[in-house]
């Protein structure tokens, strides 16, 4: 669009709030709000700046919103740019989330570890170590017994499942327990997941004396390593934002941009505790083709409100951060944002908006600007896994791995992150044939995920690599089933027991605390997690068959799987190896023959 184009264009617009759209076929350029929506189109007619020069030249229209308020229109903008990502604003590229330990809303309340709690859930954390978070967890339900199946597995219960057997359940589903009895389990783990270490700690530090007492040194080892997590547990945010008294919530901020990258450090306390830090990468607005001295950013020029500054950085962070979320008490910043309206919003929701020159607040605000300019690996951990590996940066990497017991109820998960954090919409999950070959069935997974892709098959975009859970034999055998279909994606392996990372060309060792190598574990963890979840849901379908039998309970049906393997072979079985197991008679026998 030339100068004319704009000013005929804005003289068509209101004179009221709203959010206006610079376009080019479908794709959108730039988005911004307007408190008088045809004054602030105009004034793009003669720009002071080449990078917003060249933003109008490319446009082929301008499209407009009316609002009732100011605050409306700043909303609306912050959820069009987390959604179009115009290249021309900047932009909160990776907002990673952070597990949370959470309580459902339930009469009996389940416990798990997620990134998005349930309406009405009683959730603690955010907390950064998910390892801590999954350590935790276990030694509460190996005190505590709290469930942590779905509502509907718990509401379709006629007797315990195996977390019941493995002493991990208490089992409310089928009476085990009285509601009372689970209320006072529920009630202690609220005390400890609230601050209340002992009541967590004290039990567990007894069972490992008692281990070591009785020479079951191994088991003592684990549980010491339990110990320790459960006492770091609340020790994990560090530093003290103020006095312990103050108990309101409190966000620190700071913004540094290099070049093209903009990063957005960000400290959080509750109750006067920092309990979490997080850093965010934006993209910086994109410069026009005629960069030069003139293109440099004015955030002065009302045509160019999008300019690459620390202020205007924390004013898109602003905006596009709280837009989805629960207002802090107070923000402090390392400068004023260059929006004022930004501001007037916070204050309008009741967040104290401070840009402390002094004391402890300024000390925490230095802190956030030191995390923000930091550079290299561990700002971006997909980037140093691209390098050390010798591929492009792998923005989505796909992670696989089987699941079974002794070749029965075979399956495969695919999971999905996206610049580091789990795209959670695009994990697939795979029934496999039943065999106990772990070389095959990895074969078998790649295989089916190749030819979907190669024959169009997928719906997702193609992976820029693929993470194997396992060591050479996996990796070879997903490297045969990329070669049978022709699909061209690196992949590599990673193996638990040393923590390898098994490519190509060899087996490397990287350093513990390596960023990159933690990408690949979260991955590999959560692929390995998603793996035996499934598992466990067909196992518990397949079990379902003996379930039904007259005379076989559970233990009889633990003994007729672990002694053939699968209901397939109790089918197959003679009457003799049948009457062969510990609690089947002749006459559960015969049922068992007639029934399957």
């Amino acid at each position: 669009m030339d100068a004319d184009a704009v000013r005929e264009r804005a003289a068509d617009l209101p004179t009221e709030p709203g959010v206006y759209q610079f376009r080019a076929g479908e794709t959108t350029l730039y988005v911004g709000k307007a408190v008088d929506l045809r004054d602030r189109v105009r004034s793009y007619a003669d720009p002071r700046s080449g990078r917003i020069r060249g933003m109008v030249a490319r446009a082929d229209r301008i499209e407009f919103a009316v609002t009732d308020t100011e605050t409306q229109a700043l909303l609306l903008e912050a959820n069009l740019i987390k959604r179009l990502q115009p290249r021309f604003n900047v932009r909160l590229k990776d907002d990673k989330s952070y597990p949370l330990i959470a309580l459902t809303d339930h009469p009996v309340p389940r416990i798990e570890v997620t990134r998005d709690p349930e309406e009405g859930a009683v959730a603690y954390g955010p907390f950064t170590d998910k390892g801590r978070v999954e350590t935790v967890l276990k030694a509460i339900r190996d005190e505590y017994r709290l469930r942590g199946c779905s509502d509907h597995k718990y509401a379709n219960r006629d007797r315990p499942c195996l977390d019941y057997e493995m002493g991990i359940c208490s089992a409310p589903c089928t009476g085990e327990i009285s509601p009372e009895g689970y209320a006072e389990d529920v009630a202690a783990v609220h005390r400890f997941l609230e601050g209340e270490t002992g009541v967590l700690a004290d039990p567990l530090r007894r069972r490992m004396e008692a281990a070591a007492e009785g020479a079951e040194f191994e088991r003592a080892a684990n549980l010491r390593d339990r110990l320790e997590a459960v006492e770091a547990f609340h020790g994990e945010g560090g530093e003290a934002v103020s006095d312990r008294s103050d108990d309101r919530t409190v966000d620190v901020l700071a913004a540094a941009v290099e070049g093209d990258v903009a990063r957005v450090a960000r400290l959080h306390s509750e109750r006067g505790q920092l309990v979490d830090r997080s850093r965010h990468r934006l993209d910086a607005a994109a410069v026009g083709d005629d960069e030069g001295p003139e293109a440099t950013a004015d955030p002065a020029d009302p045509a160019d409100p999008d300019a690459n500054t620390p202020a205007a950085v924390l004013s898109a962070f602003l905006t596009q951060y709280y837009a989805e979320r629960e207002f802090p008490d107070a923000v402090l910043l390392a400068e004023r944002p260059s929006d004022p309206d930004v501001v007037d919003w916070l204050e309008s929701e009741g967040v104290a908006v401070r840009v402390p020159g002094a004391g402890r607040e300024a000390k925490l605000v230095e802190l956030a600007l030191k995390n923000a300019r930091k550079r290299g690996g561990r700002d971006d951990p997909v980037g140093a896994l691209g390098e050390r590996l010798g591929i492009d940066r792998p923005a989505r990497i796909e992670g696989f791995d089987v699941s079974h017991a002794q070749g029965t109820a075979v399956v495969g998960s695919d999971v999905c992150f996206v610049d580091g954090s789990a795209e959670t919409a695009d994990y697939r999950r795979k029934k496999l044939t039943d065999r106990n070959d772990d070389y095959a069935n990895m074969r078998e997974l790649i295989r089916w995920r190749a030819e979907r892709a190669v024959e169009d098959r997928d719906d997702r975009p193609d992976p820029d690599l693929l993470l194997i859970d396992g060591g050479e034999g996996q990796l070879g055998a997903a490297r045969d089933a990329l070669a049978e279909t022709g699909w061209d994606v690196p992949v590599v392996a990673l193996a638990k027991a040393e923590e390898l990372v098994v490519t190509p060309t060899g087996t490397r060792r990287w350093d513990d605390d390596a960023p990159e190598l933690h990408l690949l574990q979260r991955v590999r963890d959560e692929a390995h997690r998603f793996a035996v979840s499934y598992h466990q849901t067909v196992r518990d379908e397949v079990a379902t068959v003996l379930d039904d039998v007259p005379g076989v309970g559970p233990e009889t049906r633990r003994r007729l799987l672990r002694r053939f393997g699968s209901v397939e072979n109790v089918r197959d079985a003679s009457r003799e190896d049948l009457t062969d197991v510990d609690g089947v008679g002749d006459a559960t026998a015969d049922t068992l023959k007639q029934r399957l």
